[in-house]
């Protein structure tokens, strides 16, 4: 896919104030830690996760997309009235129906004019959202749309940790359970529009290519727990090696289309095993990293156009860069975009 006239706009970030740390969250299993003699410190060590970011209880998955998008028209120079399409990209979903878009074009102030709809397709929705608006402002459908994402990862780990301290759990029946400690939570949001609405800079979005393999689509499977809850087991080991096959697959066609020189990379962030064994994988200088799993852990579909925010926002990427989004997901999804910043 490539794209002529299709610019990010703007690009704002909401986040929840309480903070969990990894330390935390290893008090709360210490009857766990102390049964099966497990180290203490081992979640930030293996994840390189320090904390991670949870909205109140009760938060819904509309809520906090709904502060994406009010944060991303206070940077805006466009009006919530120019908006022709909005898009709810997450994991998280208020419910079955209606879309979640609903409640949160309604919480921002949305008019009744622009189509809505949910994409999910777990971490890559809202690269897949970004494509799909792209795709119809570069055909001249629409010139402006909205889309946001907001991922409440409380109701995962909360019941995680119910589990692995109700359950006699065994170290290896843990396994299955250890990334869902990885999850925060957040929201973000984008003005996606055609380049002719800039005033300015124009950061173009240039293209890329998707590729799936889903021969994998049983790595990672999550799903309701209840009516308040989550539940989610992945097989950690098997999904990296075939995260970075389908990864290195991918690039090949990447670049093929949009070249291999890029000023800096932005990729899904799940910790610093996954980051390390991706960039080894590609070949990809480490350097060009800008991540955020750190202090955000594994967002979802938040983690990586979040990361791109903070990155413009502490300088690491500057005008005329050209950026790499690299976007795995479970299913198992790739998908690679080019952004001219």
């Amino acid at each position: 896919m490539n794209f002529n006239h299709v610019c990010i706009e703007a690009l704002a970030v909401a986040l929840p104030d309480e903070v969990w740390t990894s330390a935390e969250i290893e008090q709360r299993l210490a009857p766990l830690y102390e049964r099966l003699k497990l180290p203490a410190g081992r979640l930030e060590l293996m994840t390189g996760i320090r904390e991670r970011r949870m909205w109140p209880a009760g938060t819904r998955a509309s809520d906090a997309s709904a502060a994406a998008g009010r944060a991303v028209l206070a940077q805006s120079a466009l009006r919530a009235g120019q908006v022709e399409l909005f898009i709810h990209a997450a994991v998280s979903r208020d419910m079955m129906e209606p879309a979640t878009a609903s409640f949160a074009h309604r919480k921002i102030g949305l008019p009744a004019t622009a189509q809505i709809f949910d994409v999910s397709n777990a971490c890559l929705g809202f690269l897949n959202a970004l494509t799909v608006a792209a795709g119809l402002i570069e055909s001249g459908q629409i010139k402006c749309a909205m889309v946001v994402a907001g991922e409440n990862g409380r109701p995962l780990v909360e019941q995680t940790l119910r589990t692995l301290l109700e359950q006699p759990l065994t170290r290896n029946a843990i396994k299955p359970f250890f990334a869902n400690l990885t999850i925060g939570s957040g929201a973000v949001g984008a003005i996606v529009c055609h380049r002719s609405l800039v005033k300015g800079r124009a950061h173009r979005l240039l293209g890329g290519v998707a590729r799936a393999a889903t021969q994998h689509s049983e790595l990672c499977q999550g799903d309701t727990h209840g009516t308040e809850a989550l539940a989610m087991q992945t097989d950690s080991e098997q999904l990296l090696v075939a995260g970075v096959t389908l990864a290195r697959e991918t690039w090949g066609d990447f670049t093929a289309g949009q070249g291999a020189a890029f000023d800096r990379f932005i990729c899904h962030q799940v910790g610093s095993v996954h980051r390390r064994k991706l960039y080894e994988t590609l070949g990809l200088d480490l350097a060009k990293d800008f991540s955020t799993f750190e202090t955000l852990g594994n967002t979802g579909s938040v983690a990586l156009p979040a990361t791109l925010a903070a990155a413009v926002q502490a300088g690491a990427v500057r005008e005329g860069d050209r950026v790499g989004l690299l976007g795995i997901g479970s299913g198992l999804n790739c998908l690679m975009l080019a952004l001219e910043w």
